[in-house]
């Protein structure tokens, strides 16, 4: 619940004890009225008053229905409203990925991201995207502190300071030991810290409490990749994907460990589901050009390099792969054309230096 959230309630609180106060008051106040049914019949007169009492219990019970009907449309327009706005948001505006997967208490934001230098997602160990909640408030309303101890280590995990993360993470799981984000997300703190083995175990452990979770197979598979065990990763990815067939970084991840096994055919068919899924995934037209080009066919290369290009002019790998597949095609003036322009973007592009000194010599 943020401040906003809160004031409304506590506001709804306090105006539904007015509404209370108000019918105490208008009931004390009857013996001062004017007495209207003294005229009446003895026998009608518990009925007139009957109903006089019965009125004013109405009105302060449609006083108080009324408040809170309006504080209920007031909480629901916020709401709707907060809805449009993460919506419109630019931190979600992205093609859809799926590190959102029935996650209940989190949403991962962003695109598919590339570990530097291994081609392999890593946004989904980033923060999750919650609102900063005030802590000290949610200790005021009660709220255990199980929570609130992962709620700590999440802030912690956001300003990368993952020892303080996972001491708070620690706290949470000694309150609750079954607590699966606290598995998760510690899981996570781990393999920031690039301590793959216990990033697995802490995954073991959320898999063994929710098994029909797609992510959790996905962060094992990347933790199995980054160990080297290609094989048992490609396992895990499989697993994500059996669970949820359009998880595009599952598929992203997957069609890199096939790449790596030399499995280009494997990896085609996933780069195939990933372009089918997000048309403008760079990633994915770049790895099936380069799967092409492992086959030896140079001109779907190209053409795949060639929409990598066109959806991000700035990929120097792109460029420095369509000038190697031209190359290969014997055209060194276009080679030389795309080498040149993968140095203009990375002067540092070893590979590229090199493969220019080549064609030049």
């Amino acid at each position: 619940m943020n401040r906003q959230t809160f004031t409304i309630a506590v506001s709804a609180f306090a105006a539904a004890i007015c509404a209370v106060v108000i019918l105490i008051v208008m009931m004390t106040c009857e013996s001062k009225k004017p007495d209207v049914i003294e005229a009446l019949p003895e026998a009608d007169q518990d009925r007139a008053v009957s109903l006089s009492e019965n009125e004013e219990q109405a009105a302060g019970k449609k006083l108080i229905a009324d408040i809170v009907e309006t504080t209920l449309k007031l909480l629901e327009k916020h709401q709707q409203e907060k809805t449009e706005a993460e919506k419109t948001s630019p931190n979600t505006a992205a093609p859809l990925v799926s590190y959102q997967t029935s996650r209940p208490m989190s949403a991962f934001s962003g695109l598919s991201g590339r570990h530097s230098g291994m081609g392999v997602n890593f946004s989904e160990i980033n923060p999750i995207n919650y609102e900063n909640p005030d802590l000290d408030v949610l200790k005021h309303m009660g709220a255990d502190q199980y929570l609130i101890s992962y709620l700590q280590g999440e802030k912690y995990y956001k300003s990368a300071e993952y020892d303080r993360a996972i001491t708070e993470y620690n706290s949470s799981l000694n309150r609750h030991p079954g607590f699966i984000e606290a598995f998760i997300s510690r899981g996570n703190a781990w393999m920031k810290k690039r301590d793959f083995a216990r990033a697995i175990e802490d995954y073991n452990r959320a898999i063994r409490l929710d098994g029909k979770r797609a992510e959790l197979y996905n962060y094992r598979g990347f933790a199995r990749a980054e160990r080297g065990e290609t094989r048992l990763a490609i396992e895990d990815y499989s697993s994500a994907i059996s669970i949820n067939r359009n998880y595009v970084d599952a598929l992203v991840n997957r069609s890199h460990a096939y790449y790596q096994t030399g499995d280009y055919l494997k990896t085609i068919e996933d780069c195939d589901r990933i372009i089918a899924l997000q048309p403008s995934n760079a990633v994915a037209w770049n790895r099936r050009g380069s799967a092409w080009y492992a086959r030896e066919d140079d001109d779907k290369a190209i053409r795949d390099f060639s929409e990598a290009i066109r959806l991000r002019s700035d990929y120097a790998l792109a460029w420095y792969n369509r000038g190697n597949a031209w190359y290969s095609k014997g055209d060194n003036e276009k080679a030389l054309a795309d080498l040149n322009k993968c140095l203009a973007i990375n002067p540092s592009h070893t590979a590229a230096r090199t493969a220019r000194e080549n064609i030049l010599r």
